[in-house]
């Protein structure tokens, strides 16, 4: 086991870490408000002056991504409920807004995706997340994004060496869920007593606080002002900061 330590805040004899995928390891942002952008606009050309309350839900105003809004924090699934939801109140019965906005969200997916890389991983990271595995320890990932997404993100940046778990929000559960966190240290073949949750969003911190953590580390990449991670035992902006005790 080793220990970690991060400013003046030391975890002691930790068997893994956790990390989020999306604003933790990936520099996803611009990619996750083009998404946002082209989901709206595909509904709103089928209905109509759907497409600026679209946004808000997911948590785009101003051509700014919200990072405690619905794109940045929820799955896959729940933004499709939420715009389904808006296409019903437009007057569609539940199961017809529910296929609109399915067709739309896998329209959207198909043709950003045929072009598309992984966004860039965070300045820093492989070079963390390679000292730390040589350390000893386990490594995972557990993401809102569906777990393809997340294996393509590990092959795509060559981190299969380091990463021993990649969990996505499709497992039947979703965060906040402790139950989640509970099913990825159990994969790892540890327990939520003996692993760090590194994550940037205030869900990652509750759910991973809620499993009996044995520490949270929120990450808000050099926005020192992160009011959605005061939850967490310690905000930083870089992952450099996360070093062998």
């Amino acid at each position: 086991m080793v220990n970690i330590r991060c400013g003046n805040i030391e975890f002691k004899n930790i068997e893994a870490i956790i990390f989020d995928k999306d604003g933790t390891l990936e520099d996803s942002n611009n990619f996750l408000r083009e998404l946002s952008i082209h989901r709206a606009r595909l509904l709103d050309a089928q209905i109509p002056g759907i497409g600026e309350p679209l946004l808000m839900a997911f948590g785009l105003q101003n051509n700014q991504l919200d990072p405690t809004g619905l794109m940045a924090v929820g799955s896959r699934q729940e933004n499709l409920i939420a715009a389904a939801a808006y296409i019903a109140e437009t007057g569609k019965s539940w199961f017809e807004a529910l296929k609109i906005a399915e067709n739309a969200f896998r329209e959207v997916d198909q043709s950003l995706k045929k072009d598309r890389t992984t966004s860039p991983l965070f300045a820093g990271s492989l070079d963390v997340l390679k000292t730390l595995y040589e350390a000893g320890l386990k490594l995972g990932i557990l993401s809102a994004a569906p777990t393809q997404d997340v294996e393509h993100f590990v092959r795509e940046h060559n981190l299969s060496d380091y990463i021993q778990l990649m969990m996505g929000g499709d497992q039947g559960l979703s965060k906040p869920d402790p139950q989640l966190f509970i099913k990825a240290c159990q994969t790892l073949i540890t327990s939520p007593e003996k692993t760090v949750m590194v994550g940037d969003s205030q869900g990652d911190i509750l759910m991973a606080k809620q499993a009996g953590v044995a520490g949270a580390i929120g990450i808000s990449w050099a926005n020192k002002t992160a009011p959605h991670l005061n939850q967490a035992d310690i905000i930083i902006t870089q992952i450099e900061e996360i070093q062998l005790g």
